[in-house]
């Protein structure tokens, strides 16, 4: 059990420590220290089956407040060392203060209590007391904490709701739920709020482009309800992150991951003049073996945790006096331990399945296991599983000089052979925490000077440029591209344009658009740098 103390209970220079060598002072001026000078209610108790105090935070009123009307904290009843005996465990408890008795300075003042007293006394200095207060609890009942009212979720529900429906405003789903509204938006309001929210079955069915994957298609109105959940959470998660992990974060995406590892092997090979190295590891089935148990325990962890940060630097609200935690908790044990398989409706021919490999596929993951491709919250529970190896990356193993887009991940270093040691430590750890297998068969270790293949780059010294597979698809949609109406192709051409250039693509952007492709010419022409299409 944890023993707290808030920072308005104990002064800076009156904390309690187990061994000390604090100031002379009086009975009663130790008292007024300890408790701020001020009356406070005081109540033998029990929390989470430890018996103990409950003691009162001082406010500025000269009055005593009832402990349901102010902050407190939890002392437990954990007795006394004297040499190697335990004594008064579960009756008693003895808590130091800072000062020493003024007439014998072998003695000093602590606070010591049971079931019928609290009283201030001195004992001999160097007996051990069992508990100290260390840091905040997470158990405490602050009247500032935030409760979700109806009214406001009903807002944030409208909110959600236009997040959800950008880019499908003429899908038929999206048409029959704007229908009725604002009796679907109230209806699903009163199901969060009285908790008893379940999600409805997904569609399922399989992609070829980029390459070929199996998807999980929420209902619109559980897409709402990420939304909800995503505007919620997502700067709370995003805080716990580390710097360089890139997938699915506001101006942190693949151009940013890029740009972060030319920085790393910048760094690392000093302005390439040393020999540098890239190693690139992967995760096998990432998707499909996520635990759903650990991840709701690892989310939660998180949660508790994050709740007493403050907002950002600019606010002093703590999360949580701005979001209502229990019913976040509540969202996050809904929407993660879902089966996606119960119920749902496959789209397509069974045959589509056929060479899809088993490690793709929810339909072969084990109980427990797996979160939908194509749910805006499995992109950021991704990242929030995945941040226990981040961690792991970085303060344990010390990895200056590493990155992760979703579970494609790296480290660059000089050393070869180090960087070859810590593969089984990445092996194990994926295994034991996380139930995860590391792909033997895409450990890659490349030197800088040959160039580096990452999200859809080729890196290489003093330059990047497009990765070939990246070149090839776009050269398959540029010929459905020129076969199609002319109304498509200024926002697609200038979308390939964009990407082009972001790297020193000039020439091959001269060969996609002017040498291949002169059909796009009958309708307008590309700028002087091939970075833009106008049409005539």
């Amino acid at each position: 059990m944890q023993c707290i103390a808030p920072l308005q209970f104990f002064k800076s220079n009156h904390r309690i420590f187990k061994s000390f060598h604090p100031p002379l002072n009086t009975k009663q001026e130790n008292k007024d220290k300890f408790i701020g000078g001020r009356p406070t209610s005081q109540k033998w108790d029990s929390t989470d089956g430890v018996v103990g105090l409950q003691q009162g935070i001082p406010l500025a009123s000269k009055t005593t407040v009832p402990l349901t009307q102010t902050s407190c904290i939890f002392l437990p009843a954990a007795g006394n060392r004297n040499d190697s005996s335990l004594n008064n465990a579960g009756s008693n408890g003895n808590y130091w203060s800072s000062s020493l008795n003024s007439s014998n300075t072998n003695n000093a003042w602590n606070l010591n209590f049971n079931s019928g007293n609290c009283n201030m006394n001195n004992n001999n200095r160097y007996n051990g007391q069992s508990v100290r207060a260390v840091c905040q609890s997470q158990h405490l009942s602050f009247a500032s904490v935030f409760r979700l009212t109806r009214e406001l979720l009903l807002a944030d529900l409208y909110e959600a709701y236009y997040d959800a429906r950008r880019h499908k405003r003429n899908k038929p789903y999206q048409k029959r739920f704007e229908a009725n509204l604002d009796e679907n938006l109230n209806e699903l309001c009163d199901e969060l709020f009285s908790r008893t929210y379940k999600p409805r079955p997904s569609t399922c069915f399989i992609i070829t482009d980029p390459k070929k994957r199996e998807v999980f298609a929420a209902d619109f109105r559980d897409r709402i309800v990420h939304h909800l959940y995503y505007n919620y959470m997502h700067e709370m998660f995003e805080r716990t992150f580390i710097h360089d992990t890139y997938s699915c974060i506001k101006k942190r995406g693949t151009h940013y991951g890029i740009g972060r590892l030319e920085s790393h092997i910048r760094k690392e090979s000093q302005g390439f003049t040393v020999p540098c190295y890239v190693m690139k590891m992967d995760i096998r089935g990432y998707f499909m073996h996520i635990d759903r148990h650990r991840l709701l325990g690892i989310c939660n962890e998180s949660i508790d945790k994050m709740a007493w940060h403050r907002v950002s630097k600019h606010r002093r609200e703590r999360w949580f006096e701005v979001v209502d935690i229990d019913f976040v908790k509540y969202l996050t044990a809904e929407i993660v331990m879902l089966d996606p398989l119960v119920g749902c409706r496959v789209k397509g021919d069974l045959s589509d399945w056929d060479d899809l490999p088993h490690d793709k596929s929810l339909f072969h993951t084990p109980q427990g296991c797996g979160l939908p491709i194509g749910n805006l919250t499995s992109q950021l529970f991704s990242n929030v599983y995945l941040n226990v190896l981040d961690q792991f990356m970085k303060r344990e193993l010390k990895c200056r000089h590493y990155g992760r887009y979703v579970d494609d991940f790296y480290v660059v270093g000089a050393d070869r052979n180090w960087l070859l040691s810590i593969v089984p430590k990445v092996r194990r750890m994926l295994s034991q925490r996380l139930g995860l297998d590391f792909h033997d068969g895409k450990l890659e270790i490349v030197s800088v000077w040959h160039g580096v293949e990452f999200v859809g780059a080729y890196v290489k010294p003093f330059r990047r440029y497009a990765s070939r597979s990246c070149v090839g698809r776009m050269r398959q949609k540029l010929k459905l591209l020129a076969q199609s109406v002319c109304e498509k192709w200024v926002n697609s051409l200038n979308s390939f344009c964009g990407v082009l250039s972001h790297g020193s693509n000039y020439r091959l952007r001269m060969r996609l658009f002017l040498d291949e492709n002169p059909a796009f010419f009958r309708y307008g022409y590309f700028d002087a740098g091939i970075h833009k299409f106008l049409r005539f």
